[in-house]
């Protein structure tokens, strides 16, 4: 117990006196997981109101591959990514191993079947009549989206705040794609491990401590936009 509580002050002093490679890396942690999860919403998004309004062949094969990706293994992506990656790979020329740019693709592609899977399911949830009343109406496809994320904004707003954990959390990719370097691109996850390795033991558990707290703010900010987001606006019938 004493060599924890050790730790537990030398950590808090860390977080205390604002230590750079502590400000660094929370930094790094964050700029990755705001690209990741844009990127992810941007392609993922379209993509799973696709496959929860469309009307073609292959769509249920979509929603199950959309699902499977839920169980990706986050180190089997970043395996192939890599190997991908190297200088005589098909990427090699874009000279993306072992840089940040990298660890942005990586982060992406964990993410996106994410969104795309949880928003499908969101609005595969919206009430069936509430979509074909609009059809009848000769609603175009984008005013269908419209009214479909309208409706399963609290869904999605779910979809967000699960990449963005994952974006946060995430280890086997950024330390295959990235290198895990130290000032470059770590991240808080994966700065954990190097720091163990080295038996800075203060030191991980003040990198944890910046790490929970962080997905605990970014948790409870998206949460409460997605409350408030639920709150539908009542309308009071004329007398």
């Amino acid at each position: 117990m004493t060599f924890i509580w050790r730790g537990l002050r030398q950590a808090w002093h860390l977080i205390v006196t604002g230590d750079p490679n502590l400000r660094h890396l929370t930094w790094i942690t964050l700029d990755v997981a705001i690209v990741a999860t844009v990127v992810a919403v941007a392609i993922g998004l379209p993509l799973g109101l696709a496959l929860g309004l469309g009307r073609f062949r292959g769509r249920q094969a979509g929603i199950i591959l959309a699902n499977a990706g839920l169980g990706l293994p986050p180190v089997m992506v970043g395996l192939i990514l890599a190997l991908l990656m190297f200088p005589a790979a098909p990427l090699g020329r874009f000279h993306l191993l072992f840089t940040l740019h990298g660890v942005y693709i990586a982060q992406s592609l964990l993410s996106f079947p994410i969104i795309v899977a949880l928003s499908c399911s969101a609005v595969r949830a919206v009430p069936p009549g509430l979509i074909e009343q609009a059809r009848a109406f000769d609603a175009g496809r984008l005013q269908i989206w419209a009214l479909a994320v309208r409706e399963a904004r609290v869904g999605i707003l779910t979809a967000v705040i699960a990449a963005v954990g994952s974006a946060l959390s995430e280890v086997g990719a950024v330390v295959l794609v990235g290198g895990n370097i130290y000032g470059n691109d770590q991240t808080l996850a994966s700065a954990t491990i190097f720091a163990v390795d080295q038996a800075q033991f203060g030191y991980a558990m003040a990198i944890g401590i910046i790490l929970l707290g962080l997905i605990l703010v970014v948790a409870a900010v998206l949460t409460l936009i997605q409350q408030g987001s639920g709150h539908r606006v009542r309308i009071r019938p004329p007398s």
